[in-house]
């Protein structure tokens, strides 16, 4: 059901021409602009996305040493206790 109403609403290749042709009626001279204001758009976004699975990372290394210190502390007094 879901694939067919997908299917029924993409457009093909002969709309998408008439879309082109009508954006280049309407926006013209604009054109240029635009397309340069979508690509600066599209590397801010990509730099967010980058930028913020790299805290993700950084977050994860950090508790990995947190975790490894917890529990080499605990494995020292572990030995403590039984000696």
């Amino acid at each position: 059901m879901v694939n067919t109403l997908l299917a029924f609403w993409t457009p093909g290749p002969g709309e998408l021409i008439i879309i082109l042709a009508i954006a280049v009626i309407i926006f013209g001279r604009r054109l240029p602009e635009i397309a340069r204001g979508l690509g600066k758009s599209i590397t801010e976004f990509k730099k967010g996305i980058k930028d913020t699975e790299d805290d993700f990372h950084k977050a994860i290394d950090e508790s990995d040493k947190i975790a490894d210190e917890h529990a080499k502390k605990t494995k020292a007094k572990d030995t403590d206790d039984n000696v």
